[in-house]
């Protein structure tokens, strides 16, 4: 397990103090585990999985993908959780932030004039990259 603990963080492109924190622990047991000094206990297993999305079965045994599948639904709401993630470091959460305030401040008509123009710009975009 210790190898494929280190090949999930590299693939994360992460330290192991960044790892260590995203499931709340120390620097040190990451580096215990991916020295073999330590097993990680099962909770810590669970966390790893429901943190990072890992399958169980790759990190205990090797066998399968590393990473499981969302379905498109579930892989955008994450990326929107991330996205809005206030840890007051963040401009792109300012930024967000300040649309969905500027869009809530603005007339029905507009918001619906906004709308249209933003399914117009997905359409064009998707038109282009088909070509």
């Amino acid at each position: 397990m210790k190898d494929r603990i280190r090949a999930l963080r590299k693939a994360l492109d992460m330290t192991q103090k960044e790892f260590a924190e995203k499931i709340g622990l120390k620097r040190n047991s990451v580096a215990s585990y991916e020295i073999g000094k330590n097993y990680p206990m099962d909770t810590v297993i669970k966390s790893i999985c429901r943190e990072f999305n890992v399958n169980e079965d790759w990190l205990r045994t090797g066998e399968g993908e590393m990473f499981i599948q969302l379905p498109e639904e579930d892989e955008i709401a994450a990326y929107v959780s991330d996205l809005l993630e206030d840890d007051g470091e963040n401009p792109l959460y300012l930024i967000i932030k300040e649309i969905m305030h500027t869009y809530n401040e603005v007339s029905p008509k507009s918001q619906e004039i906004l709308c249209d123009f933003s399914k117009r710009l997905l359409n064009n975009l998707s038109q282009k990259k088909e070509s």
